[in-house]
């Protein structure tokens, strides 16, 4: 069983995570994506779309074996980008 202030600092984190940040008019990225991005050194910051650094990502994964986290995150890219910027 956790005690209180192991479950505070677990909803911290959690809560630090999962913060968005402004990269541009139209990019938001977690502070758990920039985090992974930084990683395989991907400058999000030269982005100004979804779509640009998506394709960034998926020439990264090309380059790099083993890179579960990448890929997650290639996905929720791509799952982000078809929800809120595709007419249905």
């Amino acid at each position: 069983m956790y005690s209180d202030e192991e479950i505070n600092e677990i909803a911290k984190k959690s809560i630090y995570d999962n913060k968005l940040n402004k990269i541009s008019d139209n990019l938001y990225l977690s502070n758990r994506q920039i985090e992974i991005l930084k990683r395989y050194e991907i400058d999000y910051k030269k982005f100004n779309d979804i779509k640009s650094l998506m394709y960034e990502v998926e020439t990264a994964l090309e380059e790099v074996y083993d890179a579960d986290d990448l890929q997650a995150l290639s996905i929720e890219l791509s799952e982000f980008n078809y929800y809120h910027n595709t007419n249905k």
